[in-house]
């Protein structure tokens, strides 16, 4: 099915195809603060855990989850594990990722990724367009087809039919079908609570 009907999704590029939500009053995206470092010294370990666990960065992310550190702590923790201590390979995560981004519209996960993270997992920037409408592209081994039909079904019907669930048996073991349902599960609840609050796009976003 394809997202044309969100706006921007026919776009020559990837950042044209993702145009920014529109903005409240003076500038302001995002509906809840954000938690700022300098203000905040009685954080600074949990904010040395999340940056050890970003590459070094705090991102918007958890400048939100940081008004409830447990959950900022539970978060990062749960993330890094799905995305670095499973037995899928780092192709097949990013697909994951940026398709539950495109159906979701949280452009702000699609940014978060393409390019910076997607391309060296080996997704070319045609593959990651192509993630918006994967059925009528020519992009995408018979594995990835059958991983993007299943979080296509989990995301969209919740209820997953056997054939959908059935189509990853041959590609997948069944600790990887368990990583790979999680990682769907965790992404959608990753896009639907910051589309939600609103967050605002990182400087290099733009």
């Amino acid at each position: 099915m394809s997202l044309d009907f969100y706006p921007g999704f026919r776009c020559r590029s990837i950042r044209a195809r993702l145009a920014p939500p529109p903005s409240d009053a003076e500038g302001i995206m995002a509906r809840i603060s954000c938690i700022e470092e300098e203000d905040h010294p009685e954080l600074a370990e949990l904010i040395g855990k999340i940056r050890a666990g970003r590459r070094g960065a705090l991102i918007n992310v958890y400048k939100l989850l940081l008004h409830s550190p447990a959950l900022a702590a539970c978060w990062i923790e749960l993330i890094n594990a799905a995305r670095f201590k499973t037995a899928l390979d780092g192709r097949l995560r990013e697909i994951v990722i940026i398709r539950v981004g495109y159906l979701n519209r949280t452009d702000y996960v699609v940014r978060q990724h393409v390019p910076v993270l997607a391309l060296p997992e080996g997704l070319s920037e045609a593959e990651c367009a192509a993630l918006a409408d994967w059925q009528d592209s020519r992009f995408f081994s018979a594995r990835e087809r059958a991983v993007l039909a299943y979080t296509d079904a989990m995301t969209r019907e919740i209820a997953v039919a056997d054939e959908a669930f059935d189509a990853l048996r041959p590609h997948l073991s069944e600790r990887q079908i368990v990583e790979l349902t999680v990682l769907v599960g965790i992404y959608n609840m990753h896009t639907r609570v910051f589309t939600a609050l609103r967050i605002d796009p990182e400087p290099h976003h733009t």
